[in-house]
């Protein structure tokens, strides 16, 4: 749910590649007497159009970078190399190039004066 939350909020692009599309949950299941536990779908995640959403397909990323497992070595590519993550870095770097960081002004004090406890309660 963290992509799609993170594209229906305009956060940021999301780079890498289809996520697998499934959200329907399983929740407070209670065990068998023998030990033994089943797994029963509870809650799921819905648009407010009424649609499932990502289940079934998942969230397509804004920039798809596939990482190929016949170079994967330790969850790193060869060499120590993660390609989603520098094609990541590369996206922030020129974000920050394009959209530097500004720091807001900050207001004046707020005019405090007629607050707190009435002169005849004191």
């Amino acid at each position: 749910m963290f992509p799609w939350l993170f594209k229906h909020h305009g956060l940021g692009p999301v780079i890498g590649t289809r996520t697998w599309g499934g959200l329907v949950g399983i929740s407070g299941n209670p065990a068998f007497i023998d030990g033994g536990t089943i797994s029963v779908p509870t809650f799921g995640f819905y648009k407010l159009d009424g649609t499932w959403g990502v289940e079934g397909h998942g969230v397509d990323p804004d920039i798809e970078v596939i990482d190929d497992p016949g170079v994967m070595k330790g969850g790193l590519a060869a060499g120590g190399r993660d390609p989603q993550i520098e094609k990541a870095v590369e996206v922030l770097q020129q974000q920050l190039k394009d959209k530097p960081f500004r720091k807001p002004q900050r207001p004046p004090a707020p005019d405090r004066s007629g607050m707190g406890i009435p002169e005849k309660d004191r």
